[in-house]
C-alpha cells in the first residue's frame, strides 16, 4: 500500500508496530494521525474481530478531530461482522470510503499456506467453494485511488475480486504446475483446523474467531466476480496465474 501511493506521488507515513503504532494502545495513536490528509485503515486480525468496530471508530473520531479528512478502511466481502466496523467508520464525521476485498491471493505466497505448500499439502476447511482471489497489489491501487479522490469516491462501498473464479484445489493445482511441484491439497473441517491453529500456537480465542469466519465466508456466499477494480482502475483485475508465475519464478513456493 505505501509503495502504491508513494508512485502515485503520495507523501506516505507508515504506521505500524515496527513505527510504534499499536492499535490496542491508543496512546500511540495521535502520532500517526497529526498533519495527515487521509488514512488507510487496515486491521491486523481481522476487520470483524472483537472490539475492532469500537477501535476504528475511535481511531476515526480521533482523526477528524486532527484535520484529517478522508479515510479508507478495508473491509472484507460477505462478512456480516464486519459491518458494525463499517458502520463505525461511517458514524465518525469522516469523508469515508469502504473498501471490501476477495481473498488475497498473496495468502498462498506469505504466512501459513505457504509454509504448508513448501512441504507439498494445504490444508485448509475451504471444501470446494470458489473465490475470485484478488491480487493485493489491485487492493492498493484502488485504496490509493481512493485516498486520492475523495469527491469522487467518498461514500462509497467498492468492492474489489480477482477475474475469475477458483477453488482452492485448483488455486494449488496452478501452483504445482508453475512449480513442477507435486502439491495437494486436503479440505478438513473447520473446527479441526481451528485445533490445530491452536496445536500451532495461535492464542485459542483468535483460533475461535477464525474457524467461525472461514466457517461463513467459505459458504459459497462469495463465490461470484465484483466490478470494483475495473471501476476504479479502468482496467481488468490481474489473474491469479499472473501472480502464481511472479512467485513461482522468485522461489516462494520451493521446498
Amino acid at each position: 500500500m505505501a509503495r502504491a501511493a508513494e508512485a502515485a506521488g503520495a507523501t506516505v507515513r507508515a504506521a505500524s508496530r515496527a513505527t510504534g503504532f499499536d492499535w490496542t494502545d491508543r496512546s500511540t495513536w495521535e502520532r500517526a494521525l497529526r498533519g495527515a490528509d487521509a488514512a488507510y485503515l487496515a486491521h491486523p486480525v481481522d476487520v470483524g474481530a472483537p472490539g475492532t468496530a469500537e477501535a476504528v471508530g475511535e481511531l476515526a473520531r480521533m482523526a477528524v478531530g486532527l484535520g484529517v479528512r478522508r479515510l479508507v478502511l478495508l473491509s472484507a466481502r460477505g462478512e456480516d461482522r464486519a459491518l458494525p466496523t463499517e458502520e463505525a467508520l461511517r458514524a465518525s464525521g469522516a469523508e469515508w470510503t469502504v473498501v471490501r476485498a476477495a481473498w488475497f491471493a498473496q495468502n498462498f505466497s506469505e504466512g501459513p499456506l505457504a509454509d504448508e505448500l513448501r512441504r507439498g499439502e494445504l490444508v485448509f476447511p475451504a471444501g470446494e467453494v470458489a473465490e475470485p482471489f484478488v491480487d493485493v497489489r489491485d487492493i492498493a491501487e484502488v485504496v490509493v485511488a481512493a485516498v486520492g479522490d475523495g469527491e469522487r469516491y467518498a461514500g462509497r462501498t467498492l468492492t474489489v475480486t480477482g477475474p475469475r473464479l477458483l477453488t482452492w484445489r485448483e488455486a494449488v493445482a496452478e501452483i504445482a504446475a508453475a512449480t513442477g511441484r507435486t502439491l495437494t491439497y486436503r479440505p478438513v473441517p473447520a473446527h479441526d483446523y481451528g485445533e490445530a491453529l491452536v496445536g500451532f500456537g495461535v492464542p485459542a480465542e483468535e483460533a475461535a474467531f477464525l474457524t467461525g469466519l472461514f466457517g461463513t465466508l467459505l459458504d459459497g456466499r462469495n463465490a461470484h466476480l465484483e466490478d470494483g477494480v475495473r471501476q476504479v482502475l479502468g482496467r481488468e483485475p490481474r489473474d491469479f496465474s499472473a501472480f502464481v508465475a511472479e512467485e513461482a519464478a522468485a522461489g516462494v513456493w520451493k521446498a
